[in-house]
């Protein structure tokens, strides 16, 4: 019998080690969108070069080719489409546009600084003085930069979102536990669900003014988008929610009987945790929705997000504009694609299933 060198054995092992790292590792890939890493891994691990090599074209290779194919058309047919702002700008004037965005940040972070500073030395003068009196505490109120708008909007789409699942998972979880429930609910949802928020606006405008006082916590504009964003999304989550509880094993449910659950026991022990994979389902797509929904609500209610920023420029009408209009439209894209990531992996870590 030969005998096996041990070198070999520890390289082998080690290798075994760094293969299982890298599969565990590609869970959190798949969740993040970054699946691609993974081949790129195994190569440089040295497992199959060219089936990896495949993988990567396939992963990265094909989608970035395609970036590229649509930047170039982009960049192509654009300068030949003539707006009423001059012709459509192409890549490079909106990445140009990306950085006066930020310039202009940095400018006004720098006035909101001196700012501060010259109130901090008055009012260091005024106590010198012994003239409490006098001493002030007054907020920045310059215009809000670029970076300040996307905050808003995802301030306004989280609050809009969070109320949308308030509502929406005791309701489905009612709707899917009781037939009754169900019968109740499923015309409301059918009669309110294709509604657009162009036409909620108006009316959560009307009813915010008219109940909620002008010093109150929030904005009244703010109020107002994420009442719409609410009223826009809460329809996937109520209606997987509903699915989820109603798609419970019947065996479970007789064991519930059996053990003379209470309701509560029932719901926080059997239902939740067999219905979670549906509920995070219509969460994904109620954040979506939600997200879609806010910027043609914020330009309407005038809420200081990505939505008015929008509406200002297209008011502005200035040769910059529509570049502009641009980065404002993939920032939302990007930011969509976060808030997706971010609750995939929120069901991952909550759920056992790994559908993507």
């Amino acid at each position: 019998m030969t005998a096996i060198d041990p070198d070999t054995l520890d390289i082998e092992a080690r290798r075994a080690r760094r293969f299982t790292r890298i599969n565990k590792a590609d869970k959190w890939f798949q969740v993040l969108g970054l699946a691609w890493l993974t081949p790129i891994l195994k190569a440089a691990a040295g497992d199959n070069p060219k089936a990896q090599g495949a993988e990567i074209w396939r992963l990265l290779g094909i989608p970035v080719l395609a970036i590229g194919l649509f930047l170039l058309a982009w960049g192509t047919l654009a300068p030949k489409v003539q707006t009423s702002l001059g012709a459509v700008p192409g890549p490079d004037q909106v990445w140009e546009q990306v950085g006066s965005l930020h310039a202009d940040a940095l400018r006004e972070a720098e006035k909101e600084a001196a700012f501060y500073e010259r109130q901090d030395a008055r009012n260091a003068e005024h106590i010198a003085n012994g003239d409490t009196d006098r001493v002030r505490d007054r907020v920045y109120t310059g215009k809000p930069t670029y970076y300040d708008q996307i905050w808003t909007s995802i301030q306004t789409v989280f609050f809009g979102f969070l109320l949308a699942s308030i509502v929406a998972i005791p309701l489905g979880i009612m709707a899917g536990l009781s037939a009754s429930a169900n019968a109740a609910l499923n015309p409301l949802i059918q009669i309110f669900k294709p509604v657009s928020p162009l036409a909620w606006l108006p009316i959560v405008t009307m009813i915010v003014s008219a109940t909620y006082a002008n010093d109150g916590f929030f904005a009244k504009s703010f109020l107002v988008s994420a009442i719409t964003v609410t009223l826009c999304s809460l329809w996937p989550t109520l209606i997987n929610t509903a699915l989820g509880v109603a798609s419970i094993d019947k065996d479970l449910v007789n064991v519930s009987k059996v053990l003379k659950m209470n309701t509560y026991t029932k719901i926080t022990k059997l239902v939740l945790p067999s219905a979670l994979p549906l509920i995070f389902t219509g969460l994904r797509l109620s954040l979506g929705v939600g997200w879609m929904v806010l910027i043609a609500a914020e330009m309407l209610a005038q809420n200081p997000g990505l939505g008015k920023f929008v509406w200002d420029e297209f008011q502005n009408g200035s040769s910059q504009s529509l570049a502009r209009i641009m980065v404002a439209v993939l920032t939302i894209v990007i930011i969509g694609f976060i808030l997706d990531r971010i609750m995939y992996a929120l069901q991952s870590l909550f759920t056992f299933t790994n559908n993507r």
